[in-house]
């Protein structure tokens, strides 16, 4: 018993690190993606760039988008909840509810009541104010987070590799489509990632005593493969990134196509890359947050 408390409170550590680590990136992700020249003009080279064959993938880019509503968000939270409670976690189907509901809420709030300056860097899209974060993205990500959570072990892994890709798409559609900037992608990971954090915090605060996990559960090969996979794209839109931040003191609507391709394919890298972790950390620490055996 006293190892099990021990792991316990290994696991609140570490779910309280990853909620101050998540809200620490996406605080700096606003401040230098909405409040510096140099942010602002990565993004808008992004969305400038995402022109190249967009005539090939509008149908796809649609189609996810279009997918996506307050009638189909409801619908997703239900089926998650019905999945939770025939499994008989009526804690965890309460959880996951409160998860997407509040990951979604405090995007809307974030979304109309942070500033965006007009640093003259996109004009033709200063009148639209701020956009971070992308609502369609959090969308997304937050159903796929909480399908990790409520799936039973032997589907789980194969739950976080689909959930995962399903919110790159919707993450690198908004780009695509011209609706969101990049950052407003990724800032929707890590909202979702922190408010996950503290998702899995209440699981174990109501956790049963008597409840006891198998290490058999762990998917440690399936999250590795997430997080290798998250963090090589991470690295290769960082150097992307900064390989187009040399040209910054050319006006986006100026630079040549391979400049665009560059911020628009190292942006959709870094979306991919950070969904990816995500996801890979959630699977790493769900079976202790989701017993097999809940006591």
């Amino acid at each position: 018993m006293r190892v099990r408390e021990t792991a316990r409170g290994w696991t609140a550590v570490w779910l309280v690190v990853l909620a101050l680590a998540q809200a620490v990136a996406l605080l700096l992700l606003w401040r230098i993606a909405v409040h510096t020249a140099l942010g602002q003009w990565i993004d808008t080279v992004a969305l400038t760039g995402n022109r190249i064959g967009q005539d090939r993938i509008d149908g796809p880019v649609n189609r996810i988008l279009n997918a996506m509503s307050v009638v189909s968000l409801l619908a997703a939270t239900a089926v998650i909840g019905f999945i939770a409670l025939i499994r008989n976690r009526k804690t965890l189907a309460v959880t996951t509810t409160l998860l997407i509901a509040g990951a979604n809420l405090s995007t809307q709030l974030l979304k109309y009541h942070l500033a965006r300056p007009d640093l003259g860097i996109d004009p033709e899209r200063a009148a639209a104010g701020n956009s971070l974060p992308s609502g369609h993205t959090t969308v997304a990500a937050s159903v796929a987070v909480a399908l990790i959570l409520v799936l039973p072990p032997k589907v789980r892994a194969l739950g976080a590799f689909l959930g995962a890709g399903y919110a790159a798409a919707a993450g690198v559609a908004t780009l695509s489509a011209g609706w969101h900037r990049p950052s407003d992608a990724v800032a929707a990971y890590l909202l979702v990632g922190g408010w996950t954090a503290v998702a899995g915090l209440l699981l174990l605060v109501f956790q049963r005593e008597r409840a006891a996990s198998s290490s058999a559960d762990a998917h440690r090969g399936a999250a590795a493969v997430l997080g290798l996979g998250g963090a090589l794209a991470l690295v290769a839109s960082g150097l992307a990134l900064s390989w187009l931040a040399r040209l910054a003191d050319i006006p986006a609507d100026e630079l040549t196509r391979r400049p665009l391709f560059v911020g628009y394919a190292g942006s959709a890298a870094g979306i991919a890359g950070t969904i990816a972790v995500v996801a890979a950390l959630v699977l790493a620490v769900v079976h202790r947050l989701v017993p097999r055996h809940k006591g």
